[in-house]
């Protein structure tokens, strides 16, 4: 029997429905605005906290406007603005991105905000709806209220399992986006019609369709949209061979398909200067990378080290399957390439096995932060050869709190720390060395500087831990 129109299964499917397409919103919200402000910590309790304040604000109005009007009026019309609104986020945050890019971060997240609050509180407003069709009596309040927030909160659970586990790394977020907005325009449009009606579906659903034409023709900012990042290789007009990697906003890896020994980045000219200055010659290394990016790193050594043997863990598949899809990349016996967590990859490795551990990962515009603790430090120690070093790049400004705390991290566990950085301290790419044993004196490029004596740089910085590592919080990450 319905009550209202709505029996005990559809009501328990529409909460259900509602609260998973809710969390589904908000995970793809965060890969849309990551190309052009960023994804870390902040971004991301940012997101949640509106998405939060949605589900606040839809609730509270949902119960209210449930009291008030009758639920079989609201509902239908309900779903199908809320899916319409849906389909118009995409082309709206990627058209303001793509406007300011380069700049604008807070004007991109605010767009963002508005977009996604607006059909998330919509969603949120539909379980006190069903709840208030399925009351009969005082007797059974406890009963209805507890069923459908339960059914709710699975159906939210579900919402985030199967977009972090299946959607997003099957599907691009368009087409999330897409197939969301139109099961949410279908199903309301369904309930419209037959709680009110056929005419009253007509504004919403035509909405919707403008939203999806829209988001088919909105730009594109990947090439290839991975479990992690928004991929894409731009060739370089001013070098034949030259290609950058970028993951989401920012220039991740510079590699020449001509020439391996051709390096762009400075920090990765100072990598090889730390590099030449502990082994001068063509002297074979075995060395581990965490964080593969274009593999840029394995290219040079392998060129200009013949013999040279890299295992290098990469997290994100897709960006494994781009580097040899157009930047060439080959694995063999000298290059070893494994879809891993660095930190995962780090502890498998045997001691004292590799002559040189390099550290490149990013999230970001940060190091994720469990690859900054001196955890991970003395596991990196303990795969280094006695004579081994360690270097790490990070990027840094203003201040630079998160590099002199990963400085002082190293000291807690290595006999020898040194920084590059630039000499004017402006900030930047820092490269960070260290090693058991003396480092030698490193020749680096006009504007550069070593940096051997730290005791004022690091000053009263923290020791980051697996305890305490607040790598987002210490980051100045675009200069001020």
């Amino acid at each position: 029997m319905l009550k209202g129109g709505v029996g005990p299964r559809l009501a328990i499917s529409l909460a259900f429905g509602s609260s998973a397409a809710v969390m589904v919103l908000e995970l793809v919200s965060l890969r849309l605005v990551a190309p052009y402000i960023g994804l870390t910590l902040e971004t991301n309790t940012a997101v949640i906290g509106v998405a939060l304040a949605a589900i606040a604000t839809g609730a509270a109005l949902g119960g209210i406007m449930a009291d008030r009007v009758a639920p079989t009026v609201t509902l239908g019309p309900l779903l199908l603005l809320s899916g319409a609104l849906v389909m118009l986020i995409l082309p709206i945050v990627r058209w303001s991105g793509e406007a300011v890019r380069g700049g604008g971060q807070d004007l991109v997240f605010l767009v963002l905000a508005v977009a996604l609050f607006a059909p998330a509180a919509l969603l949120a407003a539909v379980t006190p709806m069903v709840t208030k069709l399925r009351l009969d009596s005082l007797a059974q309040t406890g009963t209805v209220v507890g069923r459908l927030s339960a059914y709710a909160t699975v159906g939210g659970i579900v919402g985030t399992v199967l977009t972090g586990f299946l959607f997003v790394a099957h599907a691009p977020v368009s087409t999330i986006v897409l197939t969301l907005g139109g099961l949410l325009v279908a199903v309301g449009a369904f309930l419209t019609v037959v709680l009110r009606g056929a005419r009253t579906a007509f504004k919403p659903v035509a909405l919707a369709l403008i939203g999806a034409t829209l988001t088919v023709v909105a730009p594109r900012p990947c090439e290839v949209e991975t479990a992690y990042h928004c991929a894409r290789v731009v060739a370089d007009p001013n070098r034949e061979g030259g290609r950058t990697l970028y993951l989401d906003q920012l220039r991740h890896s510079y590699v020449d398909l001509n020439d391996p020994t051709y390096l762009e980045f400075g920090y990765a000219k100072n990598f090889v200067a730390a590099i030449d200055a502990k082994w001068r010659g063509d002297r074979a290394l075995d060395v581990l990378h965490v964080g593969g990016g274009g593999m840029t790193m394995p290219r040079y050594l392998t060129a200009t080290r013949p013999g040279s043997r890299h295992v290098v863990y990469e997290i994100d598949a897709a960006v494994v399957e781009l580097d040899k899809t157009e930047l060439g990349v080959r694995t063999g016996p000298e290059l070893d390439i494994r879809v891993q967590d660095g930190r995962l990859g780090v502890r498998a490795e045997p001691a004292d096995s590799r002559d040189l551990v390099i550290m490149d990962a990013f999230g970001g515009v940060s190091v994720p932060w469990h690859l900054t603790t001196r955890e991970l430090i003395a596991d990196v120690k303990r795969v280094l050869r006695p004579d081994g070093i360690y270097l790490i790049n990070v990027i840094d400004h203003g201040p630079a709190s998160f590099a002199r705390a990963e400085l002082r991290t190293l000291q807690a566990e290595f006999a020898q720390v040194a920084v590059i950085a630039a000499g004017d301290g402006s900030g930047g790419n820092f490269v960070l060395v260290a090693s058991d044993r003396p480092l030698p004196a490193i020749t680096v490029a006009a504007g550069m500087q070593v940096q051997d004596d730290l005791t004022q740089f690091v000053a009263s910085a923290p020791v980051l831990t697996d305890d305490f590592a607040p790598v987002d919080q210490l980051l100045t990450p675009y200069a001020q």
